[in-house]
């Protein structure tokens, strides 16, 4: 048998979780990591412990596979703009990882701002200037760390987002290498070039000799014993980001493609073609993913409370028991009944963009009840999600040909056909409890000539569960129509 061993490696964990070349999930192990909080929005992780937790779940789910003739190779799919500053030659990280939601690099961000670089950096790297992104936390690192800025003009150190680093311990620090997804995260890459940009890297003050070679995402990245667990090195394969890890595990191989993951929050990506474009305000574009010798771009944008409005109305107003509870009161209506609730609770996001917007129930008379409100929070999910897709979309003047979606709140078939209606899109909800892990697995045996190409990927996805739009144009532009008012109302400033 042959297995792929897929690393996720997130914000609060470590998983690594082994797959059969049918893409079937056999066993997945989990260990956590520490969150360091040493100033107020600051937010750090310790690289070592990340790479020691990879190695501990790698051992934890290998022991759970029992056989003759088992063979391994290992993938790999990260949180994305976290990065780490090690020293070469002792393998020691000189800081913490700096963390995606660190906002430590802000003052660094707003100064590349007043001086007027925001169109150049866009350009060419597809992102918007903000300390989410890994080039801040790096230059922070090596302006601060005592000895860091010397070292690093002398070729002694080396950066890299997670993977980066994943890589450089688990080959014996032989290979310095990432993915195109992964550097198109960092504000340093060249999302046109295909390679790290001399003038970004100079805005940043960040010597190119601490740089990672980029490669496509089915590239072979290296061999590995995984610290003595296996007696001939196995092969590293297969590495993208995770967002973009779920654009490929959930096959959205075409442009027009998209996928939505429900959370607390929500990310959606559309695959917008081979050719790449600026992203409408507040967005931005990155490298989807690139394999068999094809590069895929994507817009991306974030919605800060999706999941999380549900969770308010439990949690805060009491008005349900539990999340669980809230579409057999939504259902307990047969419609809004023109309530709408604007889920502004950190602003508004793409395409308002008002980050002083607050909450808002709107449209209430004595006639209305919990499940108006309840149905009122489900359908702003749906509303949140077409905002953004269409807004993608339209700028890249692509149809969207279906909506794969992931996440806890997709088992809500309310929400779900609300959501078909609200896109007149097919909707396919997915059965696969590990997207980003998926993805990876996708890549490696792409790179490892299991499947010949795209087709044969896609065919592995073994069950289809599609919601169709059954919603009359008239009550579809009626019922958008009053969001669009109350949303309106919100973004009075």
């Amino acid at each position: 048998m042959n297995y792929i061993i897929a690393i996720d490696q997130s914000t609060s964990a470590t998983k690594a979780v082994i797959f059969d070349e049918h893409c079937h999930l056999i066993c997945r192990k989990n260990v956590s990591h520490k969150q360091y909080y040493p100033q107020l929005s600051w937010v750090e992780h310790d690289a070592e412990e990340i790479y020691n937790n990879t190695v501990e779940a790698i051992k934890e789910a290998v022991s759970t596979i029992q056989g003759d003739n088992i063979s391994y190779s290992l993938a790999i799919t990260n949180q994305r703009e976290t990065a780490v500053v090690w020293n070469r030659f002792t393998g020691k990280p000189i800081y913490h990882a700096v963390v995606w939601q660190c906002q430590r690099g802000a003052d660094i961000c707003e100064d590349l701002k007043q001086r007027g670089y925001t169109e150049m950096i866009r350009e060419r790297s597809g992102l918007l200037i903000d300390p989410y992104f890994a080039a801040s936390g790096v230059k922070w690192i090596l302006d601060n760390v005592e000895g860091a800025r010397e070292m690093a003009d002398k070729g002694e150190l080396l950066m890299g987002t997670i993977d980066s680093w994943l890589i450089w311990k688990l080959t014996g620090g032989k290979e310095h290498v990432t993915d195109y997804t992964n550097a198109s995260r960092t504000l340093l890459f060249n999302i046109h070039t295909l390679d790290w940009d001399d003038e970004l890297l100079k805005l940043f003050n960040i010597p190119r000799n601490m740089m990672a070679k980029p490669l496509p995402c089915d590239s072979l990245f290296g061999e590995t014993t995984i610290e003595g667990l296996f007696d001939k090195p196995i092969l590293i394969a297969g590495v993208l980001g995770d967002s973009h890890g779920a654009l490929a595990g959930q096959m959205c191989f075409e442009a027009g493609m998209g996928k939505a993951t429900y959370g607390t929050g929500s990310s959606v990506m559309v695959n917008i073609g081979e050719k790449a474009i600026n992203a409408p305000e507040g967005l931005v574009t990155s490298v989807g993913f690139a394999a068999q010798g094809k590069l895929f771009y994507a817009f991306e944008g974030n919605i800060h409370c999706t999941g999380a409005t549900i969770a308010w109305l439990a949690e805060n107003l009491k008005l349900i028991n539990s999340p669980s509870e809230v579409e057999q009161f939504a259902l307990s209506v047969p419609d809004n009944g023109n309530v709408y609730l604007v889920p502004a609770f950190a602003g508004l996001g793409a395409p308002w963009w008002n980050p002083q917007a607050k909450a808002m129930i709107c449209g209430m008379t004595l006639a209305t009840e919990k499940g108006h409100i309840c149905r009122a929070a489900l359908e702003a999910i749906a509303y949140q999600i077409k905002d953004l897709l269409d807004l993608m979309t339209n700028h890249a003047n692509i149809a969207l040909k279906e909506l794969r979606v992931d996440g806890g709140p997709t088992k809500n078939k309310l929400l779900m056909q609300f959501q078909a209606d609200m896109l007149n899109a097919c909707i396919n909800r997915s059965d696969v409890e590990e997207a980003s892990a998926m993805g990876a697995v996708v890549m490696n045996g792409l790179a490892r000539k299991v499947w010949k190409d795209f087709n044969e990927v896609a065919a592995l996805r073994t069950s289809d569960n599609r919601i169709f739009p059954n919603m009359p144009d008239d009550v579809r532009s009626r019922l958008y129509a009053g969001w669009t008012e109350a949303v309106k109302t919100v973004n009075r400033k």
